[in-house]
């Protein structure tokens, strides 16, 4: 596993080299941010851990930028801000995870691989238009949606869309803005509650009672995630 660490603080980065020395995995290490923004557009990362404030690019400024450039490689967010509307923040802009300092390098760990594990396990698009999510087949040419082997043939067009954008971008968080802009399109002039009802309707049509796949986010709006258990939502 290559991870990049973009981390100001000698001292953190050299705890944490420590154990992915242990773990074998290959970290790399820069302390501004701006330069490590321009590292990770240069290679193929398998995971990104990014300090919240940094030199040169500030963690949330990354984050934001990568998830623009549709970079789906997982983030881990290191902050010293624990109030949960920084947290919120930090999810909005792309995180995929957050630790907040002081951290045990064993949670950071823990964290690291079990959202490098989702990402390996969660989505794989062909070139043929077939997207694979752990419970979704959909297949965007065909417009077919199946859930855990079950065909799911009751979907609007515009439910359809909605379903497709979301599994495409798993974990990221939309604002229904966004998701009015990015499904509905800029020359829509409907409701926000459009994205409420779609998603409402996504959810009786998908979901069980012990596999939701859209959560809501209070405060921000929705992400689509089919690995959390109903347990844990």
């Amino acid at each position: 596993m290559k991870i990049l660490v973009i981390e100001d603080n000698k001292s953190v980065c050299s705890m944490i080299e420590m154990f992915f020395a242990k773990e074998g995995i290959e970290g790399v290490f820069v302390n501004d941010g701006l330069e490590g923004y321009t590292r990770f557009k240069s290679e193929s990362w398998d995971a990104l851990i990014v300090d919240w404030m940094l030199p040169g690019m500030d963690g949330v400024t990354i984050c934001r930028k990568i998830r623009e450039e549709k970079y789906s490689v997982p983030i881990i967010m290191l902050t010293a801000k624990d109030s949960e509307s920084d947290q919120v923040l930090g999810l909005e802009m792309g995180a995929d995870d957050y630790v907040t300092k002081p951290f045990s390098p064993l949670t950071l760990m823990a964290r690291i691989k079990a959202v490098t594990r989702r990402f390996q396990n969660q989505i794989s698009v062909e070139q043929d238009g077939l997207l694979l999510t752990e419970h979704f087949r959909i297949n965007k040419i065909t417009r077919e949606v199946s859930v855990d082997g079950e065909a799911v043939t009751n979907l609007t067009p515009k439910e359809f869309d909605l379903l497709y954008f979301m599994a495409e971008h798993p974990r990221q968080v939309f604002s229904r803005e966004q998701l009015l802009e990015s499904v509905w399109g800029y020359q829509f002039y409907g409701d926000e509650r459009t994205v409420d009802v779609h998603i409402k309707r996504l959810r009786k049509k998908v979901e069980t009672s012990s596999q939701p796949f859209f959560h809501t986010v209070w405060g921000v709006g929705y992400k689509f995630d089919d690995t959390i258990k109903a347990d844990k939502v």
